[in-house]
């Protein structure tokens, strides 16, 4: 029975909005999985399958770049440019000698955590990230005062 109620996505009709609305996630999340991007087609109200997030996804010519899904312009030059994730970061916390923590809007902190993790900051070790928390390490108080200029000039904070 609920294959006949998913059925609904062979009418095309709304998959350019569905494809305009799968790009936007894709350049604002760190997404690896069509199941992950079928379930946040849905929670925005776009009817999408496995199949039509599949048919989408080589129509946008997206690809894989490591565990995740890149747009065309992205695959060929990764963007550093933090001014589009400026106005998610709110917070910026050192924890000891090693460990800085973001805090960005709900739902942003993968975004910014593979902004800061392409850039290949040297005083950077790596990045763990979850929904709104982002943990930076160091290897160190000098690399970490480095990091937090860097973050200030970056963000503000």
């Amino acid at each position: 029975m609920g294959q006949v109620m998913l059925r609904s996505d062979i009418d095309n009709t709304r998959a350019p909005a569905r494809r305009t609305m799968l790009a936007k996630i894709i350049r604002e999340q760190a997404v690896g999985r069509q199941t992950e991007l079928v379930a946040m087609l849905r929670k925005q109200g776009y009817v999408a399958t496995q199949s039509s997030v599949s048919r989408d996804l080589r129509g946008l010519g997206v690809a894989k770049m490591g565990d995740r899904y890149v747009l065309p312009e992205t695959a060929v030059s990764p963007k550093n440019d933090f001014s589009t994730l400026k106005q998610f970061v709110s917070a910026r916390l050192t924890a000891g000698t090693n460990l800085t923590v973001l805090k960005t809007a709900v739902g942003s902190a993968q975004s910014v955590a593979v902004a800061i993790d392409t850039a290949r900051w040297p005083e950077v070790v790596g990045t763990i990230s979850g929904d709104d928390t982002i943990f930076i390490a160091t290897a160190g108080l000098r690399e970490q005062r480095k990091l937090a200029d860097r973050l200030r000039a970056i963000f503000g904070r």
